[in-house]
């Protein structure tokens, strides 16, 4: 088992266009981390710093131009890594966001910014996450979500053909990090497929007790002993009940 809290750190970032259910889902994985006793935090992008707030503002009275915008969301992740990201990271806890430097490549990229250009650079400055969660909607369901279920008027963000654009652009995302979802589902079964990629995916890397991992547990003298980590939050987390949370 690594023996210093920053290798025990987790990052995950739950992504999709707006509307998709990703701080439902991301308020339902940090809560059922805390009654379990881990330590987990959670964030949203953009923050609500100077620069996430010059993003925000943008979204109601309309977006900057593709460069300023995208300069903007780099430096708003700039002060959000160092200021909360790693350092939470460094002291072991889990990291939940709402949305992280995916949604640039697929929202400036909807916008005519070069795809591989912004992958390159956002991978070259930002700590790739253990997980993705990428919650797949159609864009007509987000805007429905965002207007009847919270009740808001669709922002600049939020347009069909941006949604449509940026979707196509998360569509064609890959890798082993990265775990497409679903999400029309019910928000119960989007929450329990989550919680199983991650109890086997990231936390059972950094909290299985063998160095090496674990590919049998069940005749582990670890989990027999009583001294694995993550098989005795595995058992908490399986046993959680999902908690309610506003969507």
């Amino acid at each position: 088992m690594p023996d210093n809290a920053s290798a025990r750190g987790v990052l995950i970032a739950i992504e999709g266009i707006d509307g998709a259910g990703k701080t439902t889902q991301v308020k339902k994985l940090h809560q059922a981390l805390m009654h379990a006793g881990e330590a987990a935090v959670r964030s949203k992008e953009p923050t609500t710093g100077q620069w996430g707030s010059i993003l925000r503002k943008s979204a109601i009275e309309g977006r900057l131009s593709l460069e300023d915008e995208l300069q903007t969301f780099i430096k708003d992740r700039t002060e959000h890594v160092a200021q909360l990201i790693k350092p939470n990271l460094d002291a072991g806890a889990v990291v939940i966001l709402d949305r992280y430097f995916y949604s640039t490549i697929a929202y400036q990229g909807a916008r005519g910014a070069d795809v591989a250009m912004v992958s390159f650079e956002m991978n070259k400055l930002f700590p790739q996450p253990d997980a993705v969660f990428i919650l797949d909607v159609e864009p007509v369901i987000g805007i429905h979500r965002i207007a009847h279920d919270r009740g808001e008027e669709p922002n600049h963000f939020e347009d069909r053909s941006s949604l449509g654009a940026a979707r196509a652009i998360f569509n064609q995302m890959n890798g082993d990090n990265i775990h497409r979802i679903d999400g029309v589902l019910p928000i119960r079964t989007v929450h329990e497929q989550i919680m199983e990629l991650f109890i086997n995916g990231p936390l059972k890397a950094k909290r299985c007790a063998k160095a090496y991992g674990c590919h049998d547990p069940f005749h582990c003298s670890y989990r027999w002993s009583g001294t694995c980590e993550w098989w005795s939050l595995r058992a908490k987390l399986s046993t959680t009940e999902p908690v309610t949370v506003p969507d």
